[in-house]
Protein backbone atom coordinates (compact mmCIF):
# COMPACT_ATOMS: atom_id res chain seq x y z
CA UNK A 1 0.00 0.00 0.00
CA UNK A 2 1.67 2.82 -1.08
CA UNK A 3 -0.11 5.82 0.84
CA UNK A 4 0.07 4.55 4.99
CA UNK A 5 -3.34 5.24 6.72
CA UNK A 6 -2.68 8.09 9.69
CA UNK A 7 -4.52 7.34 12.74
CA UNK A 8 -5.17 10.70 13.34
CA UNK A 9 -7.01 10.85 10.60
CA UNK A 10 -9.15 8.12 11.53
CA UNK A 11 -8.48 6.16 8.61
CA UNK A 12 -9.22 2.83 7.76
CA UNK A 13 -8.88 1.55 3.91
CA UNK A 14 -11.02 -0.47 2.49
CA UNK A 15 -9.26 -3.40 0.50
CA UNK A 16 -12.03 -6.23 0.27
CA UNK A 17 -13.76 -5.12 -2.52
CA UNK A 18 -16.44 -7.90 -1.85
CA UNK A 19 -18.33 -5.38 0.42
CA UNK A 20 -19.17 -3.64 -2.23
CA UNK A 21 -21.90 -5.26 -3.53
CA UNK A 22 -23.43 -5.33 0.03
CA UNK A 23 -23.21 -1.28 -0.28
CA UNK A 24 -24.60 -0.79 -3.86
CA UNK A 25 -27.58 -3.18 -2.91
CA UNK A 26 -28.12 -1.32 0.49
CA UNK A 27 -28.13 2.22 -1.35
CA UNK A 28 -30.45 1.50 -4.08
CA UNK A 29 -27.81 2.68 -6.63
CA UNK A 30 -29.34 4.21 -9.95
CA UNK A 31 -27.21 5.07 -13.07
CA UNK A 32 -28.95 8.79 -12.86
CA UNK A 33 -27.57 8.83 -8.95
CA UNK A 34 -25.37 11.83 -8.67
CA UNK A 35 -23.34 10.68 -4.96
CA UNK A 36 -21.61 12.44 -2.39
CA UNK A 37 -18.91 10.14 -0.69
CA UNK A 38 -16.71 11.45 2.23
CA UNK A 39 -13.43 9.87 2.65
CA UNK A 40 -12.81 8.49 -0.45
CA UNK A 41 -9.27 6.94 1.03
CA UNK A 42 -7.82 4.72 -1.66
CA UNK A 43 -10.52 4.99 -4.21
CA UNK A 44 -11.88 1.52 -3.63
CA UNK A 45 -15.83 2.61 -3.16
CA UNK A 46 -15.51 5.65 -5.31
CA UNK A 47 -15.00 3.59 -8.64
CA UNK A 48 -17.32 0.94 -8.26
CA UNK A 49 -20.02 4.40 -7.60
CA UNK A 50 -18.68 6.02 -10.38
CA UNK A 51 -19.27 2.97 -12.51
CA UNK A 52 -22.81 2.74 -11.98
CA UNK A 53 -24.11 6.24 -11.41
CA UNK A 54 -24.47 9.62 -13.40
CA UNK A 55 -21.55 11.39 -11.25
CA UNK A 56 -19.73 11.08 -7.75
CA UNK A 57 -18.20 13.91 -5.39
CA UNK A 58 -15.76 12.88 -3.71
CA UNK A 59 -14.27 14.94 -0.15
CA UNK A 60 -11.23 14.04 1.39
CA UNK A 61 -8.65 15.96 3.51
CA UNK A 62 -5.81 13.90 2.89
CA UNK A 63 -3.81 15.09 -0.20
CA UNK A 64 -1.48 12.49 -0.09
CA UNK A 65 -3.97 10.76 -1.86
CA UNK A 66 -4.39 12.98 -5.21
CA UNK A 67 -2.53 10.33 -7.22
CA UNK A 68 -4.58 7.64 -6.45
CA UNK A 69 -7.73 9.52 -6.86
CA UNK A 70 -6.91 11.69 -10.16
CA UNK A 71 -8.63 10.25 -13.15
CA UNK A 72 -11.88 8.26 -12.36
CA UNK A 73 -14.20 9.10 -14.69
CA UNK A 74 -17.53 10.83 -13.44
CA UNK A 75 -15.79 12.05 -10.37
CA UNK A 76 -15.34 15.27 -8.81
CA UNK A 77 -12.57 15.55 -6.41
CA UNK A 78 -12.97 17.74 -3.65
CA UNK A 79 -10.01 18.85 -1.24
CA UNK A 80 -10.89 19.47 2.62
CA UNK A 81 -12.44 18.99 6.03
CA UNK A 82 -16.37 17.84 4.83
CA UNK A 83 -17.37 19.28 8.55
CA UNK A 84 -16.36 22.74 6.96
CA UNK A 85 -16.78 22.41 3.32
CA UNK A 86 -19.52 24.01 1.44
CA UNK A 87 -22.06 21.65 -0.14
CA UNK A 88 -24.22 24.35 -1.82
CA UNK A 89 -21.06 24.37 -4.00
CA UNK A 90 -21.38 20.70 -5.26
CA UNK A 91 -23.02 20.60 -8.97
CA UNK A 92 -24.98 18.35 -9.71
CA UNK A 93 -26.37 18.13 -6.55
CA UNK A 94 -26.27 15.07 -4.37
CA UNK A 95 -29.31 13.21 -3.50
CA UNK A 96 -27.12 10.14 -1.83
CA UNK A 97 -24.19 9.83 0.75
CA UNK A 98 -22.36 6.83 0.06
CA UNK A 99 -19.10 6.16 2.33
CA UNK A 100 -16.87 4.49 4.60
CA UNK A 101 -16.69 7.14 6.88
CA UNK A 102 -13.42 8.06 8.77
CA UNK A 103 -13.89 6.59 12.30
CA UNK A 104 -13.55 10.32 13.83
CA UNK A 105 -15.75 12.15 12.38
CA UNK A 106 -18.39 9.92 11.33
CA UNK A 107 -20.85 10.78 13.96
CA UNK A 108 -20.51 14.32 13.42
CA UNK A 109 -20.82 13.92 9.94
CA UNK A 110 -24.05 11.69 10.05
CA UNK A 111 -25.77 14.57 11.87
CA UNK A 112 -24.49 17.49 10.05
CA UNK A 113 -25.60 15.80 6.88
CA UNK A 114 -29.26 15.43 8.07
CA UNK A 115 -29.92 19.31 7.79
CA UNK A 116 -28.81 18.97 4.13
CA UNK A 117 -32.82 18.33 2.34
CA UNK A 118 -32.01 17.48 -0.74
CA UNK A 119 -29.92 14.20 0.73
CA UNK A 120 -32.75 11.45 0.66
CA UNK A 121 -30.64 8.17 1.36
CA UNK A 122 -27.63 7.55 3.52
CA UNK A 123 -25.51 4.37 2.94
CA UNK A 124 -22.83 4.66 5.22
CA UNK A 125 -19.96 2.44 6.99
CA UNK A 126 -19.73 3.42 10.74
CA UNK A 127 -17.97 1.88 13.66
CA UNK A 128 -20.69 -0.97 14.92
CA UNK A 129 -21.15 1.16 18.23
CA UNK A 130 -21.86 4.48 16.62
CA UNK A 131 -24.34 2.29 14.17
CA UNK A 132 -25.95 0.70 17.15
CA UNK A 133 -26.30 4.27 18.58
CA UNK A 134 -28.28 5.90 15.51
CA UNK A 135 -31.63 3.51 16.32
CA UNK A 136 -31.16 2.94 19.85
CA UNK A 137 -34.43 2.85 21.47
CA UNK A 138 -34.96 5.35 24.84
CA UNK A 139 -34.05 4.27 27.95
CA UNK A 140 -31.29 2.25 26.97
CA UNK A 141 -27.21 2.88 27.46
CA UNK A 142 -26.88 3.97 23.33
CA UNK A 143 -29.67 6.24 23.66
CA UNK A 144 -28.49 9.71 23.07
CA UNK A 145 -28.83 12.90 21.58
CA UNK A 146 -27.54 11.32 18.42
CA UNK A 147 -30.06 8.89 18.37
CA UNK A 148 -33.31 11.71 18.25
CA UNK A 149 -31.71 13.70 15.74
CA UNK A 150 -31.65 10.99 13.54
CA UNK A 151 -34.47 9.30 14.39
CA UNK A 152 -36.47 12.48 13.72
CA UNK A 153 -35.05 12.49 9.87
CA UNK A 154 -34.56 9.30 8.93
CA UNK A 155 -35.68 5.47 8.40
CA UNK A 156 -33.58 2.88 9.27
CA UNK A 157 -33.56 0.80 5.34
CA UNK A 158 -30.78 -1.58 5.92
CA UNK A 159 -28.08 -3.23 8.59
CA UNK A 160 -25.04 -5.21 7.83
CA UNK A 161 -22.20 -6.06 9.85
CA UNK A 162 -18.91 -5.91 8.30
CA UNK A 163 -15.79 -7.80 9.66
CA UNK A 164 -12.64 -6.06 10.41
CA UNK A 165 -10.60 -7.63 7.91
CA UNK A 166 -12.11 -5.65 4.95
CA UNK A 167 -9.98 -2.96 6.20
CA UNK A 168 -6.05 -2.25 6.30
CA UNK A 169 -5.35 -1.78 9.02
CA UNK A 170 -7.47 -3.70 10.73
CA UNK A 171 -9.00 -1.70 13.43
CA UNK A 172 -9.70 -2.81 16.80
CA UNK A 173 -13.77 -1.97 16.87
CA UNK A 174 -16.42 -3.82 14.82
CA UNK A 175 -18.27 -2.09 12.08
CA UNK A 176 -21.15 -1.97 10.03
CA UNK A 177 -23.21 -0.52 7.20
CA UNK A 178 -26.13 1.36 7.90
CA UNK A 179 -28.63 2.50 5.50
CA UNK A 180 -31.36 4.93 5.89
CA UNK A 181 -33.86 7.21 4.04
CA UNK A 182 -35.36 10.38 4.81
CA UNK A 183 -39.00 10.40 6.09
CA UNK A 184 -38.85 14.34 7.61
CA UNK A 185 -37.29 17.29 7.61
CA UNK A 186 -35.64 16.46 10.54
CA UNK A 187 -34.89 18.74 14.14
CA UNK A 188 -35.27 22.54 13.82
CA UNK A 189 -32.63 24.74 15.62
CA UNK A 190 -34.88 25.13 18.56
CA UNK A 191 -35.24 20.77 19.02
CA UNK A 192 -31.44 20.38 18.22
CA UNK A 193 -30.30 22.33 21.19
CA UNK A 194 -33.10 21.47 23.38
CA UNK A 195 -31.56 17.61 22.72
CA UNK A 196 -28.01 18.43 23.19
CA UNK A 197 -29.31 20.49 26.09
CA UNK A 198 -31.45 17.49 27.57
CA UNK A 199 -28.25 14.74 27.30
CA UNK A 200 -25.60 17.29 27.84
CA UNK A 201 -25.30 15.87 31.76
CA UNK A 202 -26.67 11.87 31.55
CA UNK A 203 -26.69 11.37 35.06
CA UNK A 204 -28.92 14.86 35.64
CA UNK A 205 -33.04 15.09 35.38
CA UNK A 206 -33.80 16.33 32.01
CA UNK A 207 -34.60 19.83 34.01
CA UNK A 208 -31.41 20.18 35.69
CA UNK A 209 -29.60 19.07 32.80
CA UNK A 210 -31.23 21.95 30.54
CA UNK A 211 -30.31 24.75 33.54
CA UNK A 212 -26.86 23.15 34.00
CA UNK A 213 -26.49 23.76 30.24
CA UNK A 214 -28.14 27.32 30.27
CA UNK A 215 -30.75 26.61 27.80
CA UNK A 216 -33.75 27.54 30.49
CA UNK A 217 -34.56 27.37 33.76
CA UNK A 218 -35.10 24.52 36.22
CA UNK A 219 -38.46 25.92 36.66
CA UNK A 220 -39.52 26.47 33.38
CA UNK A 221 -37.95 22.94 32.12
CA UNK A 222 -40.10 21.74 35.05
CA UNK A 223 -43.25 23.12 34.09
CA UNK A 224 -42.61 22.05 30.16
CA UNK A 225 -42.83 19.15 30.78
CA UNK A 226 -45.58 19.01 33.34
CA UNK A 227 -47.33 20.26 30.00
CA UNK A 228 -46.53 17.30 27.95
CA UNK A 229 -47.18 14.84 31.08
CA UNK A 230 -43.88 13.56 31.99
CA UNK A 231 -42.87 13.36 35.34
CA UNK A 232 -40.79 16.86 36.75
CA UNK A 233 -37.59 14.17 37.40
CA UNK A 234 -37.72 12.40 34.03
CA UNK A 235 -34.53 11.58 32.62
CA UNK A 236 -33.54 12.46 29.02
CA UNK A 237 -32.89 8.96 27.92
CA UNK A 238 -36.74 8.60 28.92
CA UNK A 239 -38.02 10.37 26.03
CA UNK A 240 -39.23 9.51 22.76
CA UNK A 241 -37.95 11.91 20.08
CA UNK A 242 -41.26 13.10 19.47
CA UNK A 243 -41.85 13.78 22.69
CA UNK A 244 -38.66 16.50 22.72
CA UNK A 245 -40.31 18.30 19.80
CA UNK A 246 -43.20 18.74 21.74
CA UNK A 247 -41.22 19.58 24.87
CA UNK A 248 -39.33 22.60 22.49
CA UNK A 249 -43.01 24.08 21.80
CA UNK A 250 -44.15 23.64 25.14
CA UNK A 251 -40.97 25.82 26.03
CA UNK A 252 -41.48 28.33 23.62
Amino acid sequence: MSVQPRKELGQHFLVDENILRVIGRLSELAADDVVLEIGPGRGVLTRFLAERVAHVHAIELDTRLEQELAGIDRVSLHWGDALRFDLDTLQPVPRKLVANLPYNVATPVVVESLLRQELDLWCVMVQREVADRFFAQPSTKAYGAVSVLVQLTVERSGFHPVSRDVFRPRPNVDSALVAFRRIAPGAGAAVKLLVEASFSHRRKTLANAVALAGLVSRERAVQALTDIDRDPNVRAEALAPHEFVALAQALA
